[in-house]
């Protein structure tokens, strides 16, 4: 259940709570990525009293392939499976489907795809995915769906949306006739898809509210387009969702993504950027982004920002997170992801406290000028 508490009077963006049995989630949100039950170099423990992550995001491809889903149920669902006792959603895995496109043949009952791993067959169609997270026993699944790629024809683009729209249909339908396995409620968000064609953009938008899905999803961004067009395209879906539904725009992004999607009336947001960015030497701060690799920080002992609740920033020096990031130092690679991380989840509660306070329309636009420079 969503609960909308207050709306800016200059932008779209909103503040809300959404509920589930394991936990409430204040919004706008980012949500850390685990995809194979655990986000990389950083322990639950860490995630949850330091990063103050609400909810993490789990991706039922890859934990269908391994460990697999009767390990999985063994241990009592991805919950009790990985300890954490705070929400999670899952992921169709439809995007990592699409991703594989030179392994996988899409049809009307599913779609068929080989491993990555070793090849094998395997099929997800609407309602095996259903299944599959009812396994995993996460707070929210999402539907099947297929992502097209940027660009696409628009013939393409109105194909595709129809048939994740027919999948939609079936999926909505294998979750009502079933029950969860662990004791706690599911929900179950649609997929709005339709390229950047505002047309069926909005029939998508449209459909998938009449569903009546918990919270919906705008998909299908952040695959290669101009992030002047994924604005354009969040911007006129938000329009046609429904308030009282949380709205997740899957797979974006930046810092000052976040912030515009946020005055476009967005609500969830997830990314593997904080983390992949991280190992990479890439550290996100109020100020900027630094490449730590760079030489000009070998000798810079200084704090990156004493005043910010990370060690990266206010315990060790510059020099120091270089030299263990450039020797691919593991504790350096640890320290930058929990960093970016509680960066992230930071920006969020900065966005929530200037929505509360009707301040946000004057603040994001130079905040997310600040974040998105290089230093």
């Amino acid at each position: 259940m969503f609960t909308l508490h207050k709306e800016s009077s200059s932008t779209k963006a909103r503040s809300g709570t959404l509920t589930t049995d394991h936990g409430d989630i204040e919004t706008p949100i980012f949500m850390p990525v685990g995809t194979l039950g655990t986000v990389k170099g950083v322990s639950q423990d860490v995630l949850r009293e330091q990063v103050k992550a609400q909810i993490i995001l789990g991706n039922t491809y890859h934990l269908y392939l391994r460990p697999g889903c009767d390990i999985i149920q063994d241990a009592g669902g991805l919950h009790g499976f990985m300890k954490w006792d705070h929400p999670i959603l899952t992921d169709s895995g439809g995007y990592q489907i699409f991703s594989l496109s030179d392994n996988r043949e899409l049809e009307e009952e599913g779609a068929h795809f080989k491993s990555h791993i070793d090849g094998s067959s395997h099929m997800f169609t609407p309602e095996n995915v259903v299944e599959t997270q009812r396994i995993l026993g996460s707070d929210i699944m999402m539907i099947l769906d297929e992502c097209p790629p940027y660009p696409s024809s628009y013939d393409y683009a109105k194909n595709s949306m129809e048939l994740t729209h027919r999948w939609a249909k079936r999926g909505r339908k294998a979750f009502l006739e079933t029950e969860g396995r662990y004791g706690h409620k599911q929900q179950q968000f649609g997929i709005v898809q339709g390229g950047t064609y505002k047309d069926l953009r909005r029939e998508s938008a449209l459909f998938m509210a009449e569903l009546d899905f918990e919270g919906i999803a705008i998909g299908g961004l952040s695959v290669g387009e101009p992030a002047d067009i994924m604005y354009e395209m969040t911007d006129y879906n938000t329009d046609d969702l429904p308030k009282e539904k949380a709205r997740y725009l899957m797979g974006v992004g930046t810092p000052a993504n976040l912030l515009e999607c946020v005055a476009r009336g967005v609500d969830m947001f997830d990314c593997v950027m904080p983390t992949r960015n991280a190992r990479n030497g890439m550290i996100f701060t109020r100020y900027g982004k630094v490449n730590i690799r760079n030489a000009k920080w070998k000798e810079h002992h200084d704090l990156l920002d004493a005043d910010f609740p990370s060690d990266l920033c206010s315990k060790y020096t510059m020099a120091y997170i270089h030299h263990l990031i450039r020797n691919n130092e593991i504790f350096g690679l640890v320290l930058a992801s929990i960093h970016n991380l509680t960066f992230y989840l930071w920006l969020m509660e900065q966005v929530r406290e200037h929505i509360k306070n009707d301040t946000f329309a004057e603040w994001y636009p130079k905040m997310a000028e600040e974040v998105d420079r290089k230093i």
